[in-house]
Order: C-alpha cells, then structure tokens, then sequence
C-alpha cells in the first residue's frame, strides 16, 4: 500500500517555514495545483552551478528527488530555459528557487 500524499501546498508551507527558521531565502517562481503539482526546485549556492530538482516518488511510493539534466556547463540561463519547458509540458507544475548562500539546506528526501 502506498503511504498517504502530502498535499503539494501544505509540503511548500511547511519548507518554507524550515528555510524561514534557518535564513535560506525560498521564492515561488510558480505556484501550480494545489493538491498534487508536481514540484520542481532550482537550487543556487555561491561558486557552484544551479542545481534543478523534480519531485518524483520511489518504486515504494515514497518521496525523493531526481536531478535534472542539464547541458554542461550550466547556468541560470539553462536552468531557467529547463524550468520553462517543465512549465509548458505541465502547467500545474511548482516552481521553487532557494538561495543558499551558507550551503545548509538540504533535501527533504533521498536524491534517486
């Protein structure tokens, strides 16, 4: 049996109070259903490349996260250009950029 599902507003509520309490910026580029969008988040921290994730589920049901691929070497430009083209191809798609400018935030769960 498959573990019940968060719904995508309440998951986004609660990350953002998370980054809230640890001084990570967190901005909605898009907000998409509120039930079950799917959730895409562009992660930026200081000297590194973008990093995009999209929320996906484990053979199990359970939550992870799956990196994006993106051209090498990549910048804000091809991630905002990946970002778009998940939009149109899903328009009740999330979009969620954190800036972590200390490298603390992490995932909350498994990268698959």
């Amino acid at each position: 049996m498959t573990p019940p599902r968060l719904k995508t507003e309440i998951w986004f509520q609660a990350q953002l109070r998370v980054c809230d309490l640890n001084g990570i910026s967190m901005m909605v580029l898009r907000k998409g259903d509120r039930e079950s969008g799917a959730v895409l988040l562009k992660l930026l921290r200081p000297g590194e490349a973008p990093r995009v994730y999209a929320q996906t589920r484990k053979i199990d049901g359970e939550r992870a996260w799956m990196k994006a691929k993106l051209p090498e070497p990549a910048g804000e430009v091809e991630a905002d250009a990946y970002l778009a083209r998940e939009v149109k191809r899903d328009p009740d798609v999330w979009v969620i950029e954190i800036e972590d400018r200390a490298g603390s935030y992490e995932l909350d769960a498994p990268v698959v």
